[in-house]
């Protein structure tokens, strides 16, 4: 093996900029040339590589986003579109290939094992929603993002005696919403995998209300069955809940800015991992995290289903909220 290639593919991470870093140093660290491909499976598409060396990763491990930058690509979800990416490796002599992304970034990456391309996936979604890895890359930084939100709207509400319909990520896995809703002390939370109608969201608000609380927040997630603006519609039309109730939908800031810390190593760690995983002669596999280990599972398990969430902690979130 002496030329590897990494990209970043589907939704931005906060610390997908570090497992880059330790990716491409970790490899020069083994004498291997290491390319970026730009734009994901489009970039593959296009042929746009880019030779990285260590100053091209020097001064990222701060950085947000990703700058290798994301993109989709409906033409690599065909048997054609896999087969055009197989002979674009092949024309640059890449050897291997690190994929650092989400479920769908994952399953294209199965696809290009399957037709023996060497690769190893790296789990990096804010949603924590990959299955086989305790934590991916990201979703530290977007929890704290949305508790830093929480504390503050809880000001807010506390002041006026409001209540708040907060909306977080979590198209379908619930995580960052019931995390939030753990540790920002809210009364109620909706994920996909425990949906809430309107009449039970309200009556939360009004049990706070009448228990003598200040103020009172709802935690949904996007993936919800029920719309967050249908739960606003509907406590605009039954005014019972005691409090006035505000709207604030979190959305794309939740993905932006500066890495923490426990993600910085995670991503470096990950990163060190996938090379040495490489070197070791594997492929078709995902780096994951479980407990204070870093283990090797394929990605085909990894992407066979989501991550579930533990019973525990809404059962912890309810009698906490009392």
């Amino acid at each position: 093996m002496k030329r590897i290639a990494v990209m970043t593919s589907g939704g931005d991470a906060p610390g997908m900029n570090a497992a880059i870093r330790a990716v491409v140093r970790t490899a020069m660290e083994q004498d291997l040339e290491v390319y970026g491909i730009r734009q994901a499976y489009s970039g593959l598409l296009n042929g746009d590589f880019e030779q990285l060396t260590s100053m091209e990763v020097s001064g990222i491990l701060q950085r947000g986003g990703t700058i290798l930058q994301t993109a989709r690509c409906e033409e690599f979800k065909t048997e054609l579109g896999q087969k055009k990416g197989l002979r674009r490796l092949n024309e640059k002599g890449i050897d291997a290939l690190v994929v650092i992304g989400g479920n769908g970034s994952l399953t294209g990456a199965l696809k290009l094992h399957e037709l023996g391309v060497p690769v190893i996936g790296i789990p990096g979604s804010i949603d924590n929603d990959i299955y086989g890895t305790d934590m991916s890359i990201g979703v530290d930084s977007a929890l704290n993002i949305i508790l830093d939100a929480l504390d503050r709207l809880r000001d807010t509400a506390t002041s006026h005696q409001r209540a708040f319909l907060i909306e977080t990520m979590g198209r379908n896995c619930g995580y960052l919403a019931l995390m939030g809703a753990i540790l920002g002390g809210a009364e109620i939370v909706v994920t996909p995998e425990k949906p809430k109608t309107e009449e039970e969201v309200a009556a939360a608000l009004e049990d706070a209300y009448l228990r003598g609380k200040t103020h009172a927040i709802a935690v949904i997630a996007e993936g919800a069955p029920v719309r967050t603006t249908d739960y606003m519609d509907y406590l605009s039309k039954h005014k019972t809940v005691g409090f006035e109730v505000r709207l604030t939908i979190l959305g794309h800031i939740q993905r932006g800015g500066s890495p923490s810390a426990f993600d910085r190593l995670l991503a470096t760690r990950m990163g060190v991992h996938a090379i040495k995983m490489l070197l070791d002669g594997k492929t078709g596999v995902m780096t994951a995290q479980q407990g204070r280990k870093m283990e090797a599972i394929p990605i085909e398990e990894a992407v066979s289903q989501l991550r579930p969430l533990s019973e525990s902690y809404f059962d912890m979130q309810h009698f906490l909220s009392r």
